[in-house]
């Protein structure tokens, strides 16, 4: 396995304020009961909320994650808390076997998959498109884009016909981030990609969607973002401030529940606190 570019992927222990990432005031309604989700980034941030929230909707979960453990370990407690089986697996997905295997195991584990949820991303802060090293590009690409290819392929044969498979893509995909260069054109193939997908999978009815969300308050920022940058994370938004990942979970069970979104395929949600884009 491939060491990580970076020895900090983002620990929920080591952020200077806790976020609300546990869906403690989310009630389910069984949208999903009988239903199992693999959820990659699962550990902690929007994919621990996502995993929670699939699971109060009834749904068994598994999770895959870097190599926080600790993190991963309270998600899994927090899925069992609800009644509904959990399993988590460390896994490297720049590595396409690692991606084959993590789907497999997941099958296995769960009896299936029927919601599919490409969350994990990588993301390096630069001053200037110059700075970004042949290796960081690589990196990034590997791990928000490369992967989803992997795992969603893998995961298609376990897919029933119906099921869906949501993409995690972000503001700064819509509209470009001169900091974050390769990490807004990985999230930018992600929406191509979903649109993709939805076309070619239309016949089997699974339903290909996206949450692009603008900036959240996970592990990710402070691991990433220079102290000055993180004390005033999100005041750009007209809402003021950054999102909750629990702000950002109910919109992945939208795109899950049939009940809720079956007319819905090649779509984005952007919960991006109140900006407004053009086109």
């Amino acid at each position: 396995m491939k060491e990580p570019m970076i020895a900090y992927p983002g620990r929920t222990r080591e952020m200077p304020s806790k976020p609300q990432d546990e869906m403690r005031d989310y009630a389910g309604r069984d949208l999903l009961a009988g239903q199992t989700a693999l959820v990659t980034g699962g550990d902690s941030g929007i994919g621990r909320a996502v995993a929670i929230a699939l699971a109060k909707e009834g749904a068994d979960v598994a999770i895959g994650y870097l190599s926080e453990n600790d993190d991963a370990r309270h998600t899994v407690e927090l899925i069992e808390a609800e009644g509904r089986k959990a399993w988590a697996k460390a896994a490297d997905l720049t590595d396409a076997d690692a991606c084959r295997q993590l789907v497999e195991e997941a099958a296995g584990e769960l009896g299936g998959i029927s919601i599919l949820v490409n969350n994990a991303a990588y993301q390096q802060p630069v001053d200037r498109f110059e700075d970004i090293s042949d290796e960081q590009w690589r990196h990034t690409f590997a791990v928000n884009l490369d992967a989803i290819f992997y795992i969603t392929k893998a995961a298609l044969p376990h897919i029933p016909d119906g099921g869906a498979i949501i993409n995690t893509s972000s503001i700064n995909g819509l509209r470009g981030n001169k900091h974050l260069i390769d990490y807004a054109a990985t999230k930018g193939g992600i929406l191509a990609l979903t649109y993709s997908l939805a076309q070619s999978l239309m016949d089997r009815r699974i339903r290909v969607n996206c949450v692009a969300p603008g900036p959240v308050w996970t592990p990710l920022i402070p691991a990433t973002f220079p102290e000055g940058a993180v004390e005033d994370f999100g005041e750009q938004a007209p809402f003021g401030r950054a999102a909750q990942p629990d702000e950002i979970a109910p919109s992945f069970v939208f795109f899950a529940a049939n009940q809720l979104s079956s007319y819905y395929s090649g779509e984005v949600l952007a919960p991006i606190g109140g900006e407004t884009l053009p086109g």
